[in-house]
């Protein structure tokens, strides 16, 4: 099949396109660096033209209130273009338990990228991972301060990107969904858990403290960033991490 992998350049599209490309499928990348805009419409017409499958993985250059307005535009853009072109399946990426966080504008915003290609023209298929292996430092790196790094006992069942990239690929060559699919990494940890994990084994010697009010995934309630019903990925995090 054809597959115009929008956002192929980025850290799970491009493993997608490899993936794709060796399981015998022409995956063609295509981003901002590639000459289309999802959000002036500029190239999308041309970028879809002949696929069989369009797999979105662009997303949102603030992760704050502006978010639902990037995916309400590049939504309509995108399925506009790919109705037009006779595209027969679009897959996107979102984020298990999105709906039960409304307190997270991020979030929300990929809800409504959901709903909008749920009541789209293109039949279609939902991904949804849990969190990346790979922003584990940039969780870290939010409210370390000094010698500490404060971290709440948020539930969550890390996933690494090749795993993700692996998946959304396996789901673009298939039949549409026509609803959601859940990934997950095998194991569940609590954050602050995950936090102490991750920096003894980079052999620094901050100390983890447990803040339930410490940074965005405070928020969160109970288990819902976990599914231990999902489809489980291979990769074990301390694995990852060696």
């Amino acid at each position: 099949m054809k597959i115009a992998v929008i956002g192929g350049t980025g850290l799970i599209g491009s493993q997608v396109v490899t993936d794709l490309n060796a399981a015998g499928h022409e995956a063609v990348p295509h981003s901002k660096s590639t000459g289309i805009d999802v959000i002036s419409g500029q190239g999308l017409d041309e970028a879809v033209a002949g696929a069989d499958v369009v797999v979105n993985l662009t997303n949102s250059p603030t992760f704050d209130e502006a978010s639902p307005a990037f995916f309400q535009t590049s939504m309509d853009n995108l399925l506009a273009a790919a109705h037009k072109g006779g595209v027969g399946h679009f897959v996107i990426l979102s984020i298990v338990g999105a709906d039960q966080v409304p307190e997270l504008d991020y979030y929300k915003a990929k809800v409504l990228q959901e709903q909008i290609l749920a009541a789209g023209p293109v039949p279609y298929s939902i991904v949804r991972a849990t969190q990346f292996m790979e922003f584990m430092d940039a969780v870290l790196s939010w409210t370390a301060d000094g010698d500490t790094v404060r971290l709440p006992a948020t539930p969550i069942q890390p996933i690494a990107a090749k795993d993700v990239a692996n998946a959304v690929a396996q789901v673009a060559a298939g039949a549409p969904l026509n609803g959601i699919r859940n990934i997950a990494g095998p194991e569940i940890f609590t954050l602050d858990e995950l936090g102490r994990i991750t920096l003894s084994h980079k052999g620094d010697h901050r100390t983890v403290v447990t803040d339930p009010t410490a940074g965005m995934f405070a928020v969160v309630k109970g288990d819902v960033l976990t599914d231990e019903h999902a489809h489980l990925a291979p990769t074990r995090y301390t694995d990852w991490l060696s």
